[in-house]
């Protein structure tokens, strides 16, 4: 199944109770049930939707596509980019972790993880994209490998695939924010990432009209529950202890939910992403090679051309 086929029709389909093609705004905080239904959905025997905070059959929609795009097992979807990278690590840290990341994130990601320094987590930064330089970095404290498919704003690129040996070499996870790329150019979770995340207000919504943010599991990862014994008592879950423990735990107690109207949006805006991320692409290699013979300009910074140091990696990700 091509892309922008997999995009409309896969892990979605009409609404079950009205046809509606595109998934209607279930703007409630809350759904009914009996006394026993909402016992059996809160113990885990039942499927059901009970408060908006949790799950939302809107943004559950969304959740399926997404997690179907990047080859993920399920995704849960957050009120903005920063509060999906946020749960997604803490969600599996604690005091004396350490997060080993990529020296070239997002600005907020690296405030972000300064903050993350009160609560006792650490972060050391690869002193380059060197696998090399991930490997001399990984102490036994170190329960996370963290990367951009594309750095923000130096359009450095990573290695994917290495990398994903070297961290389960070192039973650790590799978490890749696939923003820049979006599952129409890479599909980490297909290349060994374990976890995937988006901030959708960028090109997965498109139209600039919605925040939001998004968890993918690959579920592939062997979770050691002697090292991440904040997951043990989801054990039972199997390969959905990751996300069983996010939605069950911080995720529903910090409230970081996507808005149904969002999720709404974000539906809407992703169908159209294949065909707005092939433009974006060509216009960008375009520029690209015309700011490079204008006289003007000292040099041009993109992965695209042939002179960039990551030419050689972008083409065997890409």
């Amino acid at each position: 199944m091509r892309f922008n086929t997999k995009l409309l029709h896969q892990n979605y389909g009409p609404d079950e109770k009205t046809g509606a093609s595109l998934t209607p705004i279930y703007q409630s905080t809350s759904f009914s049930h009996s006394a026993e239904e909402l016992e059996n959905i809160f113990k885990g025997s039942e499927y059901g939707f009970t408060y908006t905070r949790i799950n939302n059959p809107t943004i559950e929609a969304f959740e399926r596509r997404i997690a179907s795009l990047e080859s993920g097992i399920g995704a849960v979807a957050c009120s903005s980019g920063m509060a999906a990278i946020t749960l997604a690590l803490l969600n599996i840290l604690k005091t004396g972790d350490e997060i080993l990341s990529s020296s070239g994130i997002f600005g907020g990601t690296y405030e972000l993880f300064k903050d993350f320094e009160n609560f006792g987590i650490t972060v050391k930064f690869a002193k380059d994209n060197s696998v090399e330089a991930f490997k001399e970095s990984i102490t036994n404290n170190t329960k996370l490998i963290y990367i951009e498919t594309i750095g923000n704003p130096k359009l450095d690129v990573h290695d994917i695939k290495s990398l994903s040996v070297l961290a389960h070499e070192n039973k650790i996870p590799l978490i890749v924010d696939n923003t820049v790329t979006t599952p129409y150019l890479i599909r980490p979770i297909e290349m060994g990432a374990d976890i995937v995340i988006h901030s959708t207000s960028k090109f997965i919504n498109g139209h600039g009209n919605s925040i939001g943010g998004i968890i993918v599991d690959s579920g592939k990862f062997e979770w050691d529950f002697n090292k991440y014994p904040m997951l043990k008592e989801f054990e039972k879950y199997g390969q959905f202890a990751y996300l069983a423990k996010l939605r069950k735990g911080l995720f529903r107690n910090i409230g970081a939910c996507m808005s149904p109207f969002n999720a709404y949006l974000n539906n809407l805006g992703l169908e159209t992403l294949g065909i707005r991320m092939e433009r974006l692409c060509e216009n960008a290699y375009e520029l690209a090679v015309f700011l490079k013979e204008f006289d003007k300009v000292l040099s041009v910074n993109y992965p695209g051309l042939r002179e960039s140091p990551f030419h050689d990696i972008e083409k065997t990700v890409w």
